[in-house]
């Protein structure tokens, strides 16, 4: 008898899997929620674990060739946040409004709602892009780049923000396809453009049968092409149409009531992603101050830390989808249960690789460098950082709870507060005046993302946001 429960039980896990895999029918309005989490959450984690594969085997890759290339690409990622911050931001009020409108059945709606973010999207990357590409050099400089990496980087700079239209439009449409609860379709588009990317990425870099070797730019190259080929594959699942949503031709215009809203919710949006990559910039600035090992040595740990950070991130982005439906739903109670579940969840995840980042640092930073001026400054960064997970955990889950939502102004005022006025002051204070050097900054990461979590939880429980119209 039990053996037949048991079998049951994974003949249902396995045809659960599936389904999130291939894309899944569900109203995830009505019906069991730790059902829907599992269906949202497995494509969405794994498209983010194929994100973080690129940006773990990208910085593997180019450590082999030297301090200043790797130096290069943490400098040009955290110039790179500002694109992410906008992308992201217009993602959030995408998500929102595209998953309330599923949620009240309104499927023209929903497609409006995705048009006019995109729109927005390509219209502020295409000026950015522009900055990027002509002012590459004085950006890396003005980040505290030696001339060496200035040498080493420009051109791989001029290619990585020059062309970061394609950055925003991958992160815009998926952020669509979330929120009309076509996480799989998300999922198959980074697992498609990445794949490109690791493939093609260490021939560029070395040069290796036909390609030209390019060095870091290679790395640039690669990652160019293999997001470009997502963008366009998801351009055609848009007008194709998935389980939830579909754009027509029709629908292809300015809609100016519509934009005006989703300019309203993105503004703060975008400044609730932006302030932590003020942050991020800030600090990195902070760590240039103590010489390229440092920078290599943050960059490596960072690097590291995204590659489960960032499915994570994932888990976290199945409570914005499920708060947004079941608002427009009319289910506000729904919305909050998806929420503390999902947070749990996390929680556990984040923990355990907390727990092994604290205990075994050595042995993932010696996979990618074994250098004596830049391994123990990583394993510090890894070690100290990971304390704060827990936190982290929380953090994600509120913020995507209170966007789902369509309520960014409240994890905006909290990220203000935790990253502006405290992690940076703090970070400075205790690297350069308390002379605890890259350690201060290390320190301070994890002790304002646990400050920021607490406060985001706290206001999470006045349940103001159940009252947000979009």
């Amino acid at each position: 008898m039990a053996t037949a429960v048991t079998t049951s039980n994974l003949s249902s896990l396995w045809a659960s899997l599936g389904e999130a895999l291939r894309g899944s029918h569900q109203d995830y309005t009505s019906g069991s929620l730790t059902q829907a989490i599992f269906l949202l959450a497995v494509p969405m984690v794994l498209e983010m674990f194929m994100e973080s594969l690129f940006a773990i085997v990208d910085v593997f890759w180019v450590a082999r060739l030297g301090a200043d290339s790797i130096a290069t690409v943490g400098l040009v990622e955290a110039m790179l946040t500002i694109i992410y911050a906008t992308g992201m931001g217009l993602g959030l009020s995408a998500t929102a409004m595209v998953a309330r409108r599923v949620g009240e059945k309104d499927r023209e709606g929903a497609a409006v709602a995705g048009v006019q973010a995109i729109a927005l999207g390509l219209a502020a990357s295409l000026v950015m892009g522009a900055s990027g590409f002509l002012f590459a050099p004085h950006l890396l400089r003005l980040m505290g780049a030696s001339p060496a990496v200035v040498a080493v980087g420009t051109h791989y700079a001029r290619i990585t923000l020059g062309a970061c239209s394609v950055v925003v439009l991958l992160m815009l449409n998926n952020a669509v396809f979330r929120g009309a609860g076509d996480a799989a379709i998300a999922m198959r588009v980074l697992w498609l453009s990445n794949s490109i990317n690791l493939v093609i990425d260490p021939c560029l870099i070395f040069g290796l049968g036909p390609f030209p070797r390019l060095g870091v730019t290679g790395a640039a190259v690669a990652t160019l092409s293999g997001r470009t080929i997502g963008v366009v594959y998801q351009f055609y699942r848009l007008s194709r149409g998935g389980e939830h949503i579909r754009i027509l031709a029709r629908q292809i215009r300015v809609n100016l009531q519509v934009m005006a809203r989703l300019i309203k919710v993105s503004v703060t949006g975008i400044a609730q992603m932006l302030v932590p990559h003020i942050a991020w910039i800030s600090l990195m600035r902070i760590v240039s101050v103590f010489g390229s090992s440092a920078l290599a040595a943050y960059t490596i740990s960072i690097r590291i830390l995204i590659f489960f950070i960032l499915p994570a991130w994932g888990l976290s982005g199945a409570a914005a989808t499920l708060v947004g439906q079941s608002l427009g739903a009319g289910q506000p109670e729904r919305a909050e249960q998806s929420v503390w579940k999902t947070g749990f969840y996390n929680m556990l995840v984040m923990g355990g690789v907390g727990v092994f980042f604290i205990l075994f640092p050595g042995p993932v930073v010696g996979l990618f460098t074994h250098d004596p001026a830049i391994a123990p400054l990583a394993v510090a960064c890894l070690r100290i950082v990971s304390i704060g997970n827990i936190g982290y955990a929380y953090e994600m889950v509120m913020m995507q709870a209170f966007n789902g939502a369509g309520d960014t102004l409240t994890p905006t005022i909290i990220n203000t507060f935790g990253f502006i006025v405290f992690e940076i002051p703090f970070a400075y204070a205790l690297a350069i005046p308390l002379g605890m050097r890259s350690h201060g900054v290390f320190w301070a990461i994890s002790i304002s993302e646990s400050a920021i979590a607490v406060a985001m939880v706290l206001l999470f429980r006045r349940g103001r946001w159940k009252e947000k119209k979009i």
